[in-house]
């Protein structure tokens, strides 16, 4: 395997793919098991939920603190690092004798797993040119959805006798993924960045570099549009309850519909599996204007709205065997969407609504990676990603109580159908922010581009012209300034 070469680099990316789908799986696989843990360790299930809350903000503002010592030290061992405590903190929790263990050990799990994904994010980002950072970014993006998926199914399968056998087993894998990172490519900043072609780049972040990154308007708009972002996706995590109530309306005892309202949404969560179209509509856009990621982003948060207010309130008609097991309610749920035109359209509407709003995710990634220096981009991901925790959080608070006030008014399902109706509007701003990050993506672009290459000029290491660095994989060729201003959209001013 060639240090930086190709099959090294591909490996790398993969590697970090797999890292960033273990993380989620060790957030996902505590709420299925709220029940069997609380009963064993003698708390009700509200203590193990106190603890999965404190596991998302913990990491969040760990993330903060990681993703600065990542921009400013080498990353290898910051994500070593990282791996090493998450993987502690989880074998930990499945081994924790009392509810005061498991805690603590959820805490150590959430600290690691603060310091992965931001600092992950920053070294993918070098390992990818310009122009494959929407579609590379994607599948990064997916493998944390993926990943948190895989956790609920990992939790509920492997731990529907033995809830600790899953945190053991999860652990056992980050324990193989972190050997595997040891032979990845220890990327160098701005490895992928065409105006350090050839260059070796060694600028670190500082202290007084954060009012420097927040001069940039777009990284307000990229971190500020997550709260009201994640304040709706954080909402439809209540959409199996929206089915278990619409089965439950058609006299499905509460067993069955549980079950059906979970096969539901997971099958309706397929649609994220398209934000692989998002990130390549920006990518192609991105070649045309600079605006390209911004205005995909904002297209698809927006026009995703009716797509999703019309899945709340379409009827659907549920027909399976009322008290069957797992297995045949799987089949007929998938049966359903051949045999009845209800749950059909249902299943349509909601994979486009998804594919629309999943574009916001790779191109938000790339954009971050577009308009800051290499040395910055981890701490803007970890400032972008505790507001989006924060706004995540809320939505799942508030949806909660706006159910409990519509239900004096409108009785199941329709006061789930409603309160989820009136939290997609918080897309709206979203929409509007990745707008308005489109009116000053292209100077920040041509900020920090011009940036770079002055750095570049002041090296004494560039090669000569027909030289190319070991290992570079659709590399862009360095442009000077007034060819990349040439590329600029007119209207795309401050």
């Amino acid at each position: 395997m060639g240090k930086g070469g190709t099959v090294h680099r591909v490996y790398s990316v993969v590697v970090f793919v797999i890292l960033a789908a273990l993380d989620n799986v060790a957030i996902g696989i505590v709420p299925p098991l709220y029940g069997s843990i609380g009963a064993d360790l003698g708390v009700g299930e509200g203590h193990i939920a106190l603890a999965t809350t404190m596991m998302f903000l913990i990491s969040a503002v760990a993330a903060i603190g990681f993703a600065y010592v990542g921009d400013r030290t080498d990353r290898k061992p910051v994500l070593i690092a990282g791996t090493t405590i998450w993987v502690i903190g989880t074998a930990w929790s499945g081994l924790a004798g009392g509810y005061p263990s498991f805690l603590a050990a959820q805490v150590v799990a959430a600290f690691g797993l603060g310091g992965v994904a931001s600092v992950s994010f920053a070294v993918v980002s070098d390992l990818i040119s310009p122009r494959r950072r929407g579609l590379v970014m994607s599948f990064w993006g997916l493998s944390q959805g993926v990943g948190t998926l895989a956790g609920t199914l990992v939790g509920g399968i492997l731990g529907h006798q033995d809830w600790r056998e899953p945190f053991l087993v999860t652990a056992g894998a980050g324990v193989v993924a972190t050997v595997a990172y040891l032979f990845t490519y220890n990327v160098p900043r701005g490895d992928s960045q065409p105006e350090l072609a050839g260059v070796d780049y060694d600028e670190r972040i500082h202290h007084e570099d954060l009012p420097v990154i927040l001069k940039r308007r777009t990284n307000i708009w990229l971190i500020l549009q997550g709260g009201t972002a994640q304040i709706a996706f954080g909402s439809l995590v209540w959409l199996p309850i929206l089915f278990r109530a619409r089965a439950e309306d058609q006299g499905y005892s509460t067993g069955t519909a549980v079950l059906v309202g979970s096969i539901f949404a997971t099958v309706f969560q397929l649609g994220a599996a398209l934000s692989i179209l998002g990130g390549l509509a920006g990518d192609r856009l991105q070649r045309r204007t600079p605006r390209g990621r911004a205005l995909v982003a904002a297209v698809g948060v927006l026009a995703a709205v009716p797509f999703y207010v019309v899945l709340f309130f379409v009827p659907m008609e549920i027909t399976v065997t009322d008290g069957a097991g797992t297995g045949t309610l799987i089949r007929e749920v998938l049966t359903n969407v051949l045999t009845e035109p209800t749950v059909a359209a249902c299943l349509a509407i909601a994979v486009f609504a998804l594919m629309l709003t999943s574009a916001n995710s790779p191109n938000w990634f790339a954009m971050i990676a577009d308009v800051n220096p290499p040395q910055h981009r981890g701490t803007v991901y970890s400032l972008g990603n505790l507001v989006n925790g924060v706004g995540r959080a809320g939505g799942n608070a508030l949806v909660g109580v706006a159910f409990r006030g519509l239900a004096g008014a409108f009785p199941p399902p329709l006061n789930y159908a409603v309160g989820l109706a009136v939290f997609q509007f918080f897309f709206i701003p979203t929409g509007i922010m990745y707008w308005l990050a489109s009116r000053t993506v292209a100077a920040d672009m041509a900020d920090t581009h011009t940036a770079l290459l002055a750095v570049a000029a002041e090296s004494d290491e560039r090669p000569e012209s027909d030289e190319r660095p070991d290992g570079d994989v659709e590399r862009d060729p360095a442009v000077g300034v007034q060819g990349f201003a040439g590329q600029q959209d007119p209207g795309a001013g401050r």
